[in-house]
């Protein structure tokens, strides 16, 4: 065993690694970031105040829907939901009934935020009531409050509930303000817990979730102030998403350079000096990592969905936090409590770590799972592609028309019950019309087309404003089915051929369509745009074509695998009744960019190794020594968006399970697994067409020492 060689790499990246975690500097690291806090910490706070959650925020600009809502501020002094309250008794509505409803509608009208009363109507079975309340957008959560709180004090038998766009648009505010300091408590807890675990220290993981936290303040901050002054969109979905995604992040990262720390703490007797290896050397890799999620995330920016273009800059600002925060903030902390932290494992300077085999020797397990894969890798990675193939059958139950109102919530919310009473007693799209707008000069004839359209069942009285005219058609079907959206279909067809009537179509169920075609063409456009952005990134990063194309397919087979037993898991395990049209490119876009971070951290080293031991060797010390750590990052990240899949909302939930399921997937079937054994099958070609391709000296396979940088 030779003696510790101490010579440093050089070059500027090393340089910079020693200035983060300098004697002096590592201090104004840490002033620098208490200073960013204290004067921006306070606007992450703020966030709320900026969140856009109404209909117009979440469309397709070009869409005839959104220009409908746009239109519809001509008609109105002040934009409303409508809110439906509906009264229902089995055996038909007594006088008393009547008597109770209305003077609930004299009630209404004194609740702030609420306009002109319409009703109590009855149905035509007798059976039911229905009354139409105009809400304020700014008042309507708590106006829908104080009109459940007015209707809940009825007759015995008699059923009321508050529907509508104001009721689900209430029951979904209501989620959307909870989302923050929920996913927060939660992913915070999950980190600590597993954090507990994996460093098996009391203190330890104190300083990456402080960093996090730190990070997750500063994205807030920053995402409010472009949502300020850049315009921004930022929604409740959004907003929960860059919680959970910072957490994740900068958690994954710092278990890689603690660990790549702790390393370096056994070769260097001074932690500065260990802190400056480990950032040199883990650097690259997690630079590339958040290169990579964030550009790809960046690429939303193309969308057509308003929601999802912003959901792109508001998640990659949390990316580059995160990045920030752990190669600065995390450094300086870590030298500046010292080796003590680790306690009661602290890891002491021994030069037995410069033997390489007494260093993998270390690693249990996966020293055994590397033998593994050296003895059989076609075995390994034959049986792991067909299990993969197997499980992307499953994309056939996959079902992404959109979500129902009822569809939405993993719950029964209030609004859904209202909806389904609505349904059994008046035209199931009462409440819900479909709006049309067109020049008044054509009024009668848009009117005449409206009428003759198959599926409408009511036409409202014209409204007109500055050369406009504005009809509600109720119609025939639930304003969120399939067969309310044909009606959509047919009436465009129909106002469209009016001539000189200008007409559009809008309303909640045009919506609905103009958001599920518009998903369906973002998904067409941005993917192959990511997966050749990642590629371009992998390329420079290994300076190879071969390993770049391995790492994209397998992680592509990963996701399809992941979608694949996840639509099952729906179906048949949760009872979803579908996904948002949206679903399929969220899932693609951080499965993955986040999947392809743990074949980013195997493979940088595993290049890092093969230069000095050949292809094969590294590749078997690379999976034997990043194996703990990625695995445990793997379990990190998906555990914190596991706390999606706990809210109420079916959208969120689908999101948090299948980043979740496929992170494991990753992590333990194509990074342990899948692409070391492809790799380890094709040698040194991995690496065509750079100079590691061709034979030299270092395939040897005999026991090497370890140099201090690697």
């Amino acid at each position: 065993m030779s003696a510790p060689r101490q010579a440093a790499p050089g070059g500027w990246a090393h340089r910079l690694a020693g200035l983060v975690s300098g004697r002096r500097t590592k201090w104004a690291v840490l002033a620098v970031w208490v200073v960013l806090l204290a004067a921006l910490g306070p606007l992450a706070g703020k966030l709320n105040d900026v969140e856009k959650n109404d209909a117009v925020n979440w469309l397709p600009k070009s869409a005839e829907s959104t220009q409908v809502v746009k239109l519809q501020d001509q008609f109105r002094k002040d934009e409303t939901m409508l809110a439906v309250i509906v009264y229902e008794r089995s055996g038909g509505v007594t006088a008393q009934d009547q008597a109770k409803a209305k003077a609930d509608a004299v009630a209404f009208g004194k609740v702030q935020g609420a306009e002109k009363v319409q009703g109590p109507f009855p149905s035509k079975d007798g059976k039911a009531l229905q009354t139409l309340v105009p809400i304020g957008h700014e008042e309507v959560t708590d106006a829908v409050d104080s009109v459940r709180d007015i209707v809940k004090r009825g007759p015995p038998g008699l059923n009321a509930h508050v529907t509508g766009p104001a009721g689900s648009g209430a029951d979904m505010f209501k989620i959307f303000q909870s989302l923050d300091g929920f996913l927060l408590i939660a992913a915070g807890l999950v980190v600590i817990v597993l954090l507990l675990i994996i460093y098996r220290s009391p203190l330890l993981w104190i300083v990456p979730v402080l960093s996090a936290v730190f990070a997750l303040g500063l994205s807030q901050s920053v995402v409010y102030l472009l949502a300020k002054s850049a315009g921004l969109t930022v929604n409740g979905q959004s907003a929960g998403i860059l919680t959970v995604l910072v957490f994740g992040v900068a958690t994954d990262y710092a278990l890689l350079l603690v660990a790549r720390y702790r390393e370096e703490l056994h070769r260097h007797q001074d932690r500065h000096e260990a802190m400056a290896y480990a950032l040199h050397r883990a650097g690259p890799a997690i630079i590339a990592s958040a290169a990579t999620v964030a550009i790809g995330l960046l690429c939303l920016l193309v969308a057509d969905m308003n929601s999802t273009k912003g959901l792109g800059p508001v998640a990659a600002v949390g990316v580059i936090t995160a990045l920030a925060a752990m190669t600065t903030l995390l450094p300086a902390l870590l030298v500046i409590f010292g080796r003590w932290m680790f306690w009661p494992l602290i890891p002491r300077y021994d030069a037995k770590y410069l033997d390489a085999e007494a260093y993998e020797a270390e690693h249990g397990i996966w020293n055994r799972v590397a033998r593994l894969i050296s003895a059989h890798p076609r075995v390994i990675w034959a049986v792991t592609s067909i299990g993969l193939i197997a499980m992307t059958l499953g994309l056939g139950a996959l079902k992404t028309d959109g979500l129902s109102n009822a569809g939405q919530f993993t719950n029964k919310p209030d609004s859904v019950s209202g909806s389904e009473m609505v349904a059994r007693h008046f035209p199931a799209g009462s409440g819900n019309p479909a709006v049309v707008i067109a020049d008044a000069p054509a009024s009668a004839q848009v009117a005449r087309a409206v009428t003759a359209t198959r599926g409408v069942a009511e036409l409202s009285r014209p409204v007109a404003a500055n050369g406009r005219v504005m009809y509600e058609a109720t119609l025939r079907d639930p304003a969120d089915s399939a067969a309310a959206m044909k009606t959509i279909d047919r009436l465009r067809d129909a106002v469209h051929a009016v001539p000189s009537a200008n007409a559009k179509v809008g309303g909640n169920t045009a919506i609905g369509l103009d958001t599920k075609r518009a998903a369906a063409s973002d998904n067409k456009l941005i993917i192959p745009i990511v997966l050749g952005v990642v590629l371009l990134i992998l390329v420079l990063l290994l300076r190879a074509l071969v390993a770049p194309l391995l790492m994209i397919a397998t992680v592509v087979l990963s996701f399809l695998a992941s979608l694949g037993a996840s639509a099952l898991i729906f179906k048949h395990g949760f009872g979803f009744e579908g996904s948002d049209a949206g679903f399929p490119l969220l899932a693609f876009i951080f499965l993955v960019a986040l999947g392809v971070d743990y074949n980013i951290f195997l493979m940088h080293r595993v290049r890092e190794e093969s230069q000095a031991i050949g292809t094969r060797r590294g590749i078997l010390r690379g999976v034997t020594v990043t194996g703990g750590v990625i695995t445990s990052a793997g379990l990190v990240l998906a555990a914190t968006f596991a706390a999606l899949a706990t809210l109420p909302l079916v959208s969120m939930a689908e999101l948090g399970f299948v980043v979740a399921f496929g992170v494991l997937v990753d992590t333990i079937i194509v990074r342990s697994l899948l692409l070391p054994a492809l790799s380890y099958d094709l040698g040194r070609r991995i690496w065509a067409p750079s100079r590691l391709a061709k034979p030299h000296a270092a395939e040897s396979t005999e026991p090497k020492v370890l140099d201090p940088v690697s």
